[in-house]
């Protein structure tokens, strides 16, 4: 099967199309990019804590070893985010991550990385994916074992942990969060980013309890690690049970972010990236514009407005949100599978920063989650969200494609169609910013229909409505 790189990055099953020999193939192709691009800069090499990462990550720095490069390899599992914010740092050109990021536990997966940290721009992966098919089809690639590429010097390990917790504290007031008496869990769900928020929350009069911090590429309790309720039991017992001010839960690499309240309520991903964005906007003063998927939230659309900044909005992939966020210099950026990116950070998805500003979001407004979301919807008046996620046969993708793109409603729960957006699948928007919008996955065989309304009940009805247009 040939390798392909979907919204972020190529994912397979281990021992099925994810080898190996294919990861060894995915880098000699990317070894063949850069070399191509006259590229002889470092190349970061990391991993995260799946079956299996780090002697994968092993054998993509054997062969970029052996095509000469000068390899950077993590001594250690860390996330995403600090393997980005390292190449960097670091003036690597370029660096790889082994992740399969929130899918099922007998998944893994490649993501490249540009020298800027983020995810690869649409025209990088285009370029990626042909030097990899042409190493494919020749099915030879050069390595270096990994300790002769020590001894040589072409291979040098390295600590992720520093200069990403340095990073962090230029970002936030750690001081401040540390000083304010809170209690957090985190839920850290077997990932890469076990340990991190613990530590920098934790100290002065501030404590945060950790669960689920052990390597357990097994991911216990979950169908796939991401931060979404029916995965947080535990956590929304925790907070409750404890009387904590907040629970914060990151996905299997840590770039992504789950919210819940005092209450142990989730706070849905569209409410935590537009408090974010008020954080940003109204309680530190900042300017710029906000950048959003388009199965983001239209709340950003009116704080953009309220504030006078301007609001971009892209297919889902933070391939496409990390370039605009770079070109106009934006604020932020946001996609609905709780993937946030900020000024002054690299412009990718960053869960272990986005629960620090949460927390400092409310150590600055003395606010509790809930209060703050009140605040929001005074602000922006009422949003609610839900999403569908369907497993289909992929013999029918065709016909439903068909069907979705054959239908014409001309309303939907009872409100107009305004437009239908068809960058990314079927988007239908509707009066006062609420929409329904249909999509294929773009790692998994999954049809996703998500909505937002101005009450549960309406989203409801929009999500079944459009099921109906699918057929599914």
């Amino acid at each position: 099967m040939p390798i392909k790189f979907g919204t972020d990055g190529w994912r397979g099953l281990v021992a099925d199309d994810f080898t190996f020999d294919n990861v060894r193939l995915c880098a000699q192709g990317t070894a063949d990019m850069l070399s191509a691009n006259g590229d002889g800069r470092p190349v970061v090499v990391g991993y995260d804590t799946r079956f299996g990462s780090e002697q994968f990550g092993a054998a993509a720095a054997e062969v970029f070893a052996g095509n000469g490069l000068r390899v950077l390899l993590a001594d250690r599992p860390a996330p995403t985010p600090a393997f980005g914010f390292n190449l960097v740092a670091k003036g690597a050109g370029s660096g790889i991550v082994i992740t399969a990021s929130h899918n099922p536990p007998e998944w893994n997966g490649y993501k490249f990385k540009p020298d800027y940290g983020g995810s690869a721009s649409p025209e990088i992966v285009v370029s990626l994916e042909r030097h990899v098919a042409s190493a494919e089809r020749q099915g030879q690639f050069k390595a270096t074992r990994l300790a002769e590429g020590v001894k040589s010097g072409l291979v040098e390990y390295f600590n992720p942990e520093p200069l990403y917790l340095e990073n962090m504290a230029h970002l936030v007031d750690l001081d401040g969060i540390r000083k304010a008496g809170l209690r957090v869990i985190v839920d850290s769900m077997h990932g890469s980013g076990s340990g991190y928020l613990a530590r920098l929350v934790s100290g002065g009069n501030s404590a945060a309890v950790e669960l689920r911090g052990e390597k357990n590429p097994s991911f216990p309790g979950m169908v796939q690690p991401e931060p979404l309720p029916h995965n947080l039991a535990g956590l929304f017992e925790e907070v409750e049970n404890s009387k904590a001010d907040a629970g914060l839960a990151t996905d299997g690499d840590a770039d992504r972010l789950g919210v819940v309240d005092e209450r142990g309520r989730f706070v849905t991903t569209l409410e935590a990236f537009a408090l974010l964005c008020y954080y940003q906007l109204e309680v530190l003063g900042n300017r710029g514009p906000l950048v959003r998927s388009i199965t983001m939230t239209s709340m950003i659309d009116k704080l953009g407005n309220a504030y006078g900044v301007p609001v971009y909005d892209t297919p889902v992939g933070f391939k496409y949100l990390g370039p605009v966020m770079m070109r106009e210099n934006a604020l932020t950026a946001g996609e609905e599978s709780g993937g946030y990116a900020f000024r002054g950070n690299i412009p990718e998805r960053d869960g272990i920063l986005s629960g620090l500003m949460m927390l400092d979001l409310m150590v600055r407004t003395g606010k509790t989650v809930s209060e703050l979301l009140s605040v929001l919807s005074d602000t922006v008046g009422p949003h609610h969200y839900d999403r569908l996620d369907l497993h289909f046969d992929v013999a029918e993708r065709e016909a439903i494609e068909r069907r979705v793109g054959t239908a014409r409603p001309r309303q939907l729960a009872g409100r107009r169609v305004e437009d239908v957006d068809t960058r990314d699948g079927y988007r239908f928007v509707l009066p006062d910013g609420y929409w329904a919008l249909i999509r294929f996955s773009g790692t998994e065989p999954l049809l996703r229909i998500y909505a937002e309304g101005d009450s549960p009940e309406m989203v409801q009805s929009l999500l079944t409505e459009a099921r109906s247009l699918a057929g599914v």
